[in-house]
């Protein structure tokens, strides 16, 4: 065998093998004992930077690492993460240890995985972590607390703290929901100030977050850090050239007076918030056992809610709207009225709003307007064929297009779609939404009426009231209550008077109690139409039913009988409405 054709052979090889290990797309470097390297192909000089296509990474980080696997003695998969500046760059290289000539050397493959890594992150941040405020979601927080639950130490106690923004709803419609989310992030900057690494505070949902404080000494120190949390959202925050103020209501339960388990905390927790939203908003308060008590109750009432819809256990009411001048009846509002299990009529305060926090308000509108259709000759012998007929609206309801469109379509189906007023509050005309535009055409290519109910209660704003295009606004009643002791709401009165006047608005005056109220707008106002128990109490179905009224004489006598109704006792206490 010839030696010297060997040689070359072997030279050839190692050449053509060298070739190969550059052209190779993974990239593959050979260090020694000391970390210093042999060879680079030219994908990891790319990698790495060594070929000045971009900057080069700092090294040595990795030089140690090579040393470390060169040591173990054993093949190794590992991730690199190299730096340069603000970019960083993932690895995935596999070390195996070779000994060849007497030297130990570590050959290394690497393949660039930073796009697989950067859209791993972005996974797990959308699992783990709030989009909008860069906030840990729920399941994260519930994690940590369960890992302190775990422990199983009677000396560990901590707070959890359910806080919700209140008033996000109207925010959000009024300035749009880019300020809304800019709002979120610049509130939960104020939230987390003050924090230790211990704590942690989470968003949950939209306008609601979770605040774990941990640990805990005593009650006093959770109330006071809350106290002074609180006292930071005062300050108004100035977004899109707006300036926002934005309160929280806060509910606390305590490890481990208030549960031994996370749901159980978040729930009392949460029914110590809903006290605070229902006795005045924009405070704390700690979880006791009365308020699962009310809890319960409420819960009770939402059961029997939903089964009065089913059971359609609800009932309507007409109050008249009088002119003040000739007593005939305007026009009507029909109210809505809930029979309990003994046929006792409830006060609408008691299900109203929650009917419109559980999503039943929609199919409760309908339901009265089913119950003025199939009752319209008895409305009509009672108040006349020509007065019109007002439903009310919430403000939920007419910010959905989707609900308000349905609700069109069924007025139209009745036949006498123009007889109808829809009484919606202000803050649909003047927040920032589709509701002149899109909502308000449909109803007025119907021939419907367009009322502003409670005026002067919400967003109100005289120069809103120019762009508005309603047919009536009803002055709230705490306007019109003993009108003829207070200038002040006299002079509002007259504001509002003469702007509606200039652009041929109707104007009535609600809850007209007394002689005196009805005297001062006859003699100081031009207002021409209230409504009131002065005038007349709301009129059940069953009491038109037993009426029988022949003329236009007895028709009025049902539906306005002022002075005798007065004396009778009928009260805004008693005068439960939408």
């Amino acid at each position: 065998m010839n030696d010297s054709k060997y040689s070359s052979a072997t030279e050839a090889e190692l050449g053509f093998l060298k070739e190969i290990v550059r052209m190779l797309p993974a990239g593959v470097t050979v260090h020694d004992d000391r970390g210093d390297l042999l060879l680079v192909n030219d994908a990891a000089a790319a990698l790495l930077g060594i070929d000045g296509s971009r900057p080069l990474h700092d090294l040595a980080q990795r030089q140690e690492a090579c040393v470390q696997a060169l040591r173990g003695g054993r093949s190794v998969v590992t991730e690199e993460s190299l730096q340069s500046g603000a970019a960083r760059q993932v690895l995935l290289t596999t070390h195996r240890p070779v000994r060849l000539a007497g030297r130990d050397l570590l050959i290394s493959a690497s393949s660039d995985i930073t796009e697989q890594k950067n859209f791993e992150d972005q996974l797990f941040r959308s699992a783990y972590f709030d989009e909008l405020t860069g906030l840990p979601s729920r399941r994260v927080i519930e994690h940590r607390a369960n890992s302190i639950l775990s422990r199983d130490n009677s000396g560990d106690r901590f707070a959890l703290a359910f806080l919700d923004i209140d008033n996000f709803k109207h925010i959000n419609d009024y300035y749009g929901h880019s300020v809304g989310d800019a709002l979120l992030v610049e509130l939960s900057k104020r939230l987390g100030r003050d924090l230790r690494d211990s704590d942690m505070l989470s968003r949950i949902s939209g306008d609601e977050f979770l605040l774990l404080l941990s640990p805990i000494e005593t009650q006093q120190e959770v109330a006071e850090f809350l106290q002074s949390t609180l006292q930071r959202l005062t300050a108004p925050f100035f977004i899109d050239h707006s300036e926002i103020f934005a309160s929280t209501s806060v509910g606390v339960s305590l490890y481990p007076d208030h549960g031994r388990s996370f749901e159980v905390l978040r729930q009392n927790a949460d029914i110590a918030m809903y006290r605070i939203k229902n006795s005045g908003k924009g405070t704390a308060a700690f979880f006791d056992a009365s308020m699962e008590r009310e809890a319960l109750a409420r819960t009770r009432i939402e059961q029997s809610l939903r089964l009065a819809i089913l059971e359609k256990r609800f009932c309507c009411a007409f109050q008249s709207k009088v002119d003040i001048r000739t007593q005939a009846v305007k026009g009507i509002e029909a109210l809505v009225r809930l029979r309990d299990d003994e046929g006792v009529i409830q006060a609408p305060g008691s299900f109203i709003n929650l009917a419109v926090e559980l999503g039943l308000i929609d199919e409760l509108t309908h339901l009265v307007l089913a119950e003025i259709v199939k009752s319209i000759d008895l409305i009509n012998d009672t108040f006349g064929a020509d007065a019109t007929i007002s439903i009310n609206v919430a403000a939920k309801q007419a910010g959905n297009p989707e609900f308000m469109r349905t609700f069109a379509q069924a007025l139209d189906d009745t036949g006498f779609s123009q007889r109808f007023m829809i009484e919606v509050t202000e803050d649909a005309f003047v927040a920032k939404s589709h509701f002149q535009a899109e909502i308000l055409p449909m109803f007025r290519k119907l021939g419907v009426g367009i009322s502003i109910d409670d005026f002067g209660t919400g967003f109100s704003s005289l120069s809103a009231l120019a762009d508005i295009t309603a047919d009536e606004i009803k002055i709230d009643r705490s306007f019109i209550t003993d009108i003829h002791k207070r200038p002040r709401s006299q002079g509002i009165l007259r504001a509002i008077e003469s702007l509606s006047e200039a652009l041929g608005i109707a104007v009535i005056a609600e809850g007209i109690e007394s002689y005196e109220e009805l005297a001062y707008l006859q003699a100081a106002t031009k207002i021409r139409y209230a409504q009131g128990y002065y005038f007349a109490r709301p009129i059940f179905l069953e009491e038109l039913k037993l009426a029988t009224p022949a003329s236009s004489e007895s028709r009025g006598s049902m539906a306005s009988r002022p002075a005798q109704q007065n004396r009778q006792g009928y009260s805004r206490a008693s005068g439960y409405r939408r």
